[in-house]
């Protein structure tokens, strides 16, 4: 290392070097792996539980499965996993985040990428850089910058009225159609299979700094996102689903935007079960009463969630998520499920 750098002399690019590369699900294959986890204890066993849940998940064909993101593993690698899982026939909608959808999908679509870094990088110097950092993951802020600039764009082009967050995604679906850098994002998959994103804080992401900039651009024309009409479009096809799975990374207002579906079914005079099947994995604390880190028993006390098929995975994501879906994949239930299309009912 050159004295310069020592010193805290780093220039960007020094920082932006090693891209993160996304795991491929279908590269390799972990029945093996969750086979012998299933004889084990702790952590290991919990994720077995998982994949087999999620793979009766898969074997129900009247099951409508939910995928929920919170947190950064989108960033981290994962993101490849989520557009398989759709592009599989593996979940029918998706309730996220408006990072995980915008600020991580979204953002590499457009060509740009997330890079490896460290932890323990002086958080000055990053910020002297313009480089954001995700505990030891770096972005270029002056590309996400471009990220809001081209969301604010997209909407400019609109029609002047409330959108749902699914029907603006929607919207940018069709923009990357003709526009992306990077062919396959989640959002282009999930538009061209006609599964649903719903990210019910959306501006608490990229998407708000675009949409801000539109509306400011466009006082008196622009569009707006009409978050109650997207309860209302999410709980319908609750409404539409015999029965319906959840399969939840992290926790936050995803987990809690999907579970509460069954309780708007029901003020809404519909007769609907609980989720019948839950997955969480989640490294959050449950002692802190939090919605993050609520077990999935402690929803059935609201009557959201069904009991006898759900698993609480305390892991990182990144660690055990892989193997999930991999073993899901390679035991090939997704290839017997029917799509669900629900973007079509609206």
């Amino acid at each position: 290392m050159s004295e310069n750098k020592k010193l805290g002399h780093n220039s960007k690019k020094d920082f932006l070097k090693k891209p993160v590369e996304h795991i491929d699900i279908t590269s390799f294959d972990s029945r093996k792996i969750i086979s012998s986890m299933e004889k084990m204890s702790f952590v290991s066993r919990e994720t077995a539980n998982a994949a087999n849940i999620y793979n009766e998940m898969l074997k129900d064909k009247e099951c409508t499965i939910f995928l929920t993101l919170a947190g950064s593993t989108s960033a981290a690698g994962c993101m490849h996993i989520y557009r398989d899982m759709v592009k599989y026939n593996m979940v029918d909608a998706i309730v996220a985040t408006g990072a995980s959808i915008i600020d991580m999908d979204f953002f590499e679509a457009l060509g740009f990428k997330h890079y490896q870094g460290s932890q323990y990088q002086n958080d000055n110097e990053l910020r002297k850089n313009y480089i954001d950092r995700i505990y030891d993951t770096y972005i270029d802020e002056e590309e996400l910058q471009l990220c809001d600039k081209t969301i604010g764009e997209i909407a400019d082009k609109l029609k002047p009225k409330t959108y749902t967050s699914r029907e603006f995604i929607r919207e940018i679906g069709k923009y990357l159609k003709s526009n992306a850098k990077k062919k396959g994002s989640l959002i282009e998959t999930a538009y061209d299979n006609n599964v649903p994103i719903f990210c019910p804080a959306f501006t608490d992401s990229s998407a708000g700094f675009g949409l801000v900039m539109h509306q400011e651009k466009n006082p008196k024309n622009h569009i707006t996102i009409d978050s109650i009409r997207e309860f209302r479009e999410l709980t319908e096809i609750k409404i539409k689903s015999k029965g319906s799975g959840l399969f939840m990374i992290g926790g936050g207002v995803p987990k809690n935007f999907i579970q509460d579906t069954v309780i708007c079914a029901e003020l809404l005079g519909k007769e609907v079960d609980m989720h019948k099947y839950a997955i969480q994995i989640t490294v959050a604390d449950s002692r802190d009463g939090a919605c993050s880190s609520s077990t999935l028993k402690e929803a059935s006390s609201w009557g959201k969630v069904d009991i006898n098929k759900e698993q609480m995975v305390f892991a990182e994501a990144t660690s055990v998520l892989p193997l999930i879906a991999s073993n899901a994949y390679h035991t090939g239930e997704w290839k017997n499920r029917e799509r669900k299309n629900f973007s079509k009912i609206f």
